[in-house]
Order: C-alpha cells, then sequence, then structure tokens
C-alpha cells in the first residue's frame, strides 16, 4: 500500500486569501494549452498564428469554467438545480463536469470559428492536442483534493484517502491523469504532426478520451448522489462517454473518406494517412 501525501489543498494563504492547488491547477492547464498553441501556431503550415492564440484561450477558458459547471449541475445535480437554480453560482461548493466543459469548448470554438473565419473542425483539430495538458493537471488537483477516488483494493499501490475511509482505494484520478494526460498527449501530438483529414485529430481524441475515461470508470467511485445506473456497474461517466466513442468513430470513417486536408500534404505517405 502507499501512503497517500496529505497535501494542503490551500496553496497559498494571505489573510483571508486562500489560492487553492486546484484552482492553480487550472491556471497551468490554461499556461500549458497557450504555450504549446503559440508553438504550433507559430510554424507556417497551421490555419492560425501565434497572436490568435490569446483569443483562443480565452474564448477556451469560459467554455471550460461555464461548460464544466452547467454540466455538472445538469448532468450530476439535476434534483438540486431544479430545487434551487441558484445552486448553478455556487462554485466555491465544487463540482465540474469534463463532458460539459467540453460542450462549453465546442460552443466557444463556434464562436471563434465564426469570428475568424476558420473551419470548425480545422480549429477542433488545431486544439485537441492542447486539450490533455488542462486534463492532466485537473486531475492532478483532484489528488491533492483527496477527492473523485477509487474502489476498494488490494493492489499494492492503493491509498487510504482522508475521506474514502479506513480501506486501502484505487488512486483512479492518477490513472485519469496518466491516461487522459500523458498517453492521450502523446498519441494525439505525434499523430497531428503529419498532415491527416480534417476531423481525424478530434475524432482520435473523442474516441481515446471515451475510451480511457469508459475503462477508469469500472475502478473510480460512482458518485454518491447517483450511485450505479443499471445492473450495479453503469456510471454517468461511462453513458457521457460512451457517445463520444461511437461519434469518434464515426468521424474518424468520414475524415478518411472525405480527405480534405487543412494542411499541404507532400508525401505519398501522409495521404495514405
Amino acid at each position: 500500500m502507499l501512503t497517500y501525501p496529505h497535501i494542503d489543498p490551500i496553496a497559498v494563504a494571505i489573510g483571508p486569501l486562500k489560492v487553492h492547488w486546484y484552482g492553480l491547477m487550472y491556471l497551468v492547464g490554461f499556461v500549458g494549452a497557450w504555450a504549446l498553441g503559440r508553438y504550433r501556431a507559430a510554424k507556417p503550415d497551421w490555419p492560425l498564428n501565434p497572436v490568435q492564440i490569446d483569443d483562443l484561450i480565452f474564448y477556451g477558458a469560459l467554455g471550460v469554467i461555464l461548460g464544466g459547471r452547467i454540466g455538472y449541475m445538469v448532468f450530476y445535480q439535476t434534483p438540486e438545480l431544479l430545487h434551487n437554480p441558484l445552486t448553478l453560482f455556487m462554485v466555491w461548493d465544487g463540482g465540474m463536469s469534463f463532458h460539459g466543459g467540453l460542450i462549453g469548448v465546442m460552443t466557444a470554438m463556434a464562436l471563434f470559428a465564426r469570428k475568424y473565419r476558420v473551419p470548425f473542425f480545422t480549429l477542433m483539430d488545431f486544439i485537441a492536442p492542447l486539450v490533455p495538458i488542462g486534463l492532466f493537471a485537473g486531475r492532478i488537483g483532484n489528488f491533492i483534493n483527496g477527492e473523485l477516488w477509487g474502489k476498494v483494493t488490494t493492489l499494492p499501490w492503493g491509498m487510504v484517502f482522508p475521506t474514502g475511509g479506513p480501506l486501502p482505494r484505487h488512486p483512479s484520478m492518477l490513472y485519469e491523469a496518466f491516461l487522459e494526460g500523458i498517453v492521450l498527449f502523446t498519441v494525439l501530438f505525434l499523430f497531428s504532426i503529419k498532415p491527416r483529414p480534417r476531423m481525424a485529430v478530434s475524432a482520435l481524441f473523442l474516441i481515446l478520451y471515451g475510451s480511457f475515461r469508459f475503462l477508469v470508470e469500472f475502478v473510480r467511485e460512482p458518485d454518491p448522489q447517483l450511485g450505479y445506473l443499471w445492473d450495479g456497474w453503469l456510471t454517468m461517466g461511462q453513458v457521457l462517454s460512451a457517445p463520444m466513442i461511437l461519434i469518434g468513430i464515426g468521424l474518424l470513417i468520414y475524415a478518411y473518406r472525405l480527405r480534405r486536408y487543412d494542411r499541404p500534404v507532400t508525401r505519398p505517405e501522409d495521404i495514405a494517412g
């Protein structure tokens, strides 16, 4: 069994002002995405220029925060939201949803694409490799907070979390940090180096994230207010992730049938995919 490090969730406290590690992790995610975005946009064959990245990250941040909060309340706290709609604004109580944040980002990117007259999926393909940076940072924030832990386990890397009872549990937030952060970033970054058909990078993101999240849900404790939705294993996370996988597969097939490239293709092996 591994020892949980018991990190103080408050990184800095100056009088009544408290800066939490979880908030700093969001900042790390946005700054990391901004830096990588400007690096990629500096190359001549990418659809955006470095100056536009500043605006892009602003749009994306709004999409993540607003979509993540609204999605959490709609997907996971529907009775509470209906009983007291003002809870939507009580962000100090916590609660963010990745799937809601994804919808928020897609909405923000649609507005950005319209403003700069960039095809929507050209833009989504560009930002897809940037997203895992924030996912990794967010899951580390979950770990520091000691939240979203997994089921009880006898595996040697199980941990006893402060709010998880006396038994060791799967550090499921670290599984997600590895899969949704490191693995997803590596695959998408390497895949997107070569010119790919429009929608292909976005499709791969949907397939991989949906698959990783669906699998980790098997060892992650379900949300207490919902529990299992069916037959003692189906969670809301799996319900929301399954369509991502199916849509991603459909988009990937369509992308390679359409073969519309946003970046110049100079080598036969690139066209072959």
